[in-house]
């Protein structure tokens, strides 16, 4: 399974990767939403697990691309909040397409089952 994670923190966005790439899947990143979505252009994935408050481009906006130009991609939001609560923007992600959703700080086994229901 090919697997984008998009996330402007570099310790969360590794920590992702690795735990992914330890079960092999197969692996990018990026640091926000623009980025993500050039990485999209250019290659099939199967998943995305995307960050929901990022610079250059925000959460919402990003799943809203990923669900127009790969409608059977499934994508896992994920939020840690900033100012606001988590659990609003990890709704909203859900009416905007996301298929599932993860509040940091979050495990590895909480990440690996979300992902095996998908």
């Amino acid at each position: 399974m090919n697997v984008l994670v998009i996330e402007d923190d570099a310790d969360v966005r590794n920590m992702i990767r690795m735990i992914l790439a330890d079960e092999g899947y197969s692996v990018e990143d990026a640091c926000n939403g623009l980025e993500g979505m050039k990485k999209l252009n250019h290659g099939p994935f199967d998943l995305i697990v995307t960050d929901m408050l990022m610079p250059e481009k925000e959460g919402i906006e990003t799943i809203r691309e990923i669900k127009k130009q790969s409608p059977s991609t499934k994508i896992v939001a994920i939020s840690g909040g900033g100012i606001c609560i988590p659990e609003n923007y990890l709704n909203l992600a859900l009416m905007m397409g996301a298929d599932a959703s993860l509040c940091k700080p979050f495990g590895r086994q909480e990440l690996l089952d979300t992902i095996r229901k998908l």
